[in-house]
């Protein structure tokens, strides 16, 4: 299963108009689910979905996808790794009044290149990359991330701490 997700506050009818047509032209309708907002414009005609989830629904969801995508929020991003799952992510852009400001593409900048993590820059980017996941591209690349910080990060918040430093 695919999951689309994107979150609970704002609308991404780009992303779920460019999944619907990808849907519709490679027939992996049935093989996705969606989660796409309340106040969504565009609603979906070539897979199911619905505005909302239930926390534990989600969860499930994401624990199930073989991958998911979404927009470039930074609690998709980190539940998608936590959960070891690849993401193709499509930043939302203020220009076209998806967000109120840009730092979604800023995410997507600083994130891009990590292993499991795709970034669609446009809906045209989109297709290549589900096709690429789901012939098992990049699927291995991704993996879990700790529950726990990075010992490098613990051990300079000790020293920092016990270096008395103000």
């Amino acid at each position: 299963m695919i999951f689309l997700t994107l979150g609970t506050q704002e609308p991404f009818d780009r992303l779920v108009r460019a999944v619907d047509d990808w849907c519709a032209a490679t027939g992996r309708g049935t093989d996705l689910f969606g989660q796409i907002t309340e106040r969504a414009g565009y609603r979906p005609k070539h897979f199911e979905w619905v505005a909302s989830l239930p926390p534990a629904l989600h969860r499930q969801r994401c624990s199930e996808a073989e991958f998911i995508v979404s927009h470039a929020g930074m609690g998709s991003i980190i539940t998608a790794m936590s959960y070891g799952k690849p993401i193709v992510i499509l930043p939302r852009r203020a220009d076209l009044k998806e967000h109120r400001n840009d730092h979604q593409q800023a995410t997507a900048r600083r994130l891009g290149g990590r292993p499991g993590l795709l970034v669609a820059q446009t809906e045209s980017d989109l297709p290549p990359l589900l096709d690429r996941l789901v012939a098992g591209e990049a699927a291995n690349d991704a993996s879990a991330l700790s529950p726990f910080a990075d010992q490098g990060l613990i051990d300079a918040l000790t020293a920092f701490i016990h270096g008395g430093h103000r």
